[in-house]
């Protein structure tokens, strides 16, 4: 035994024939091993895929959102309609304010017009039966209920238009604040070799967390640009839909370097640093008047106390010395 397990002929064959089995071993072994990684990330894929496909079967049983918007809009639209009130819907400057104030959709011009002409008569029939049916205001004369009831439907008429013109004012006070930081970043990227498109496009992703207004007033530029045969109208649309002097010059300045040949670059860093004084100069103005601003709360809380501070124990004193 101990001869054959020495004898060559013997061992290289059995080396041969492990070498040979650990190699085909080594090679397969890989393949037999579970990927505990792709097992995992497919799992987690199809249990996605279960969640959409439950989450869809949820949102087709019931009715959406935007389809219980829209059957609420028809039902404004109809009435509008029924009571000859359709050219509320068509003013154009309605319209022009709906987009100045970020409302593009015609729901949210029919809501307006809906609620322009119901809620005067709601706050109208409200306080007529407040004040006409209920005891406590029997002794009130018949002339001043008549006079609040009017005063309600015409608080009624003016406070959509008073909301609508806040929202506005917001609106374009945000976007004036953003617009010295996205007109610099137009001047880079048109100084870097982009075309104006491009500029704001870049720029809109840029400043979509800080200025979301401003994001959306620029991509909806850059669509414009990109689609309408005119490029001047597409500017003249950004400076109509934001109502602000500063974004019109800025869209004269482009629409003349585009027409005249001047650099772009040069134009915009113009119009950048205008805006940028300008902001500061608003700055300054606002904390120039903060002292006159400040003036009525401190006679009403601040000096009354300051007096009493003062004065209080010397009144004290003199009413324990008098007073025995």
């Amino acid at each position: 035994m101990i001869a054959k397990l020495t004898d060559p002929m013997f061992i290289v064959p059995l080396m041969t024939s492990a070498a040979a089995f650990f190699g085909v071993l080594g090679l397969l072994l890989p393949l037999a091993q579970r990927n505990p990684y792709g097992s995992r990330l497919k799992a987690i894929t199809d249990r996605r895929k279960e969640l959409t496909a439950a989450a869809r079967k949820r949102f087709e049983k019931r009715p959406t959102l935007r389809q219980q918007m829209s059957a609420r809009v028809n039902l404004m639209k109809t009435v509008l309609e029924r009571l000859n009130m359709r050219d509320l819907m068509e003013q154009p400057t309605l319209r022009k304010r709906m987009l100045q104030a970020g409302k593009r959709s015609n729901q949210a011009v029919v809501t307006f017009a809906f609620t322009q002409l119901a809620l005067p008569v709601v706050l109208a029939a409200v306080s007529a039966l407040i004040l006409f049916g209920s005891p406590a205001y029997q002794e009130t004369a018949a002339v001043v209920r008549l006079a609040i009831v009017f005063g309600a439907a015409v608080v009624g008429y003016y406070l959509p238009q008073i909301l609508l013109s806040n929202a506005i004012k917001k609106r374009q006070e945000e976007i004036l604040l953003k617009l010295p930081d996205a007109l610099d970043l137009m001047v880079i990227c048109v100084e870097s070799g982009m075309s104006v498109e491009a500029a704001f496009q870049k720029v809109s992703e840029e400043m979509t967390v800080d200025g979301p207004a401003l994001s959306e007033e620029w991509a909806i530029t850059y669509t414009e640009l990109a689609f309408l045969n005119d490029r001047r109208a597409a500017l003249e649309n950004l400076a109509e839909r934001t109502g602000l002097p500063t974004v019109k010059s800025m869209v004269t300045a482009l629409a003349q370097a585009e027409r005249y040949g001047t650099p772009v670059g040069v134009s915009l860093r113009v119009v950048a640093q205008e805006n940028r004084d300008a902001r500061m100069s608003r700055a300054e103005e606002k904390a120039a008047s903060l002292p006159a601003k400040l003036t009525v709360p401190m006679v009403m809380f601040f000096l009354p106390v300051l007096f009493m501070v003062l004065i209080g124990p010397t009144i004290v004193g003199i009413m324990r010395r008098f007073g025995g």
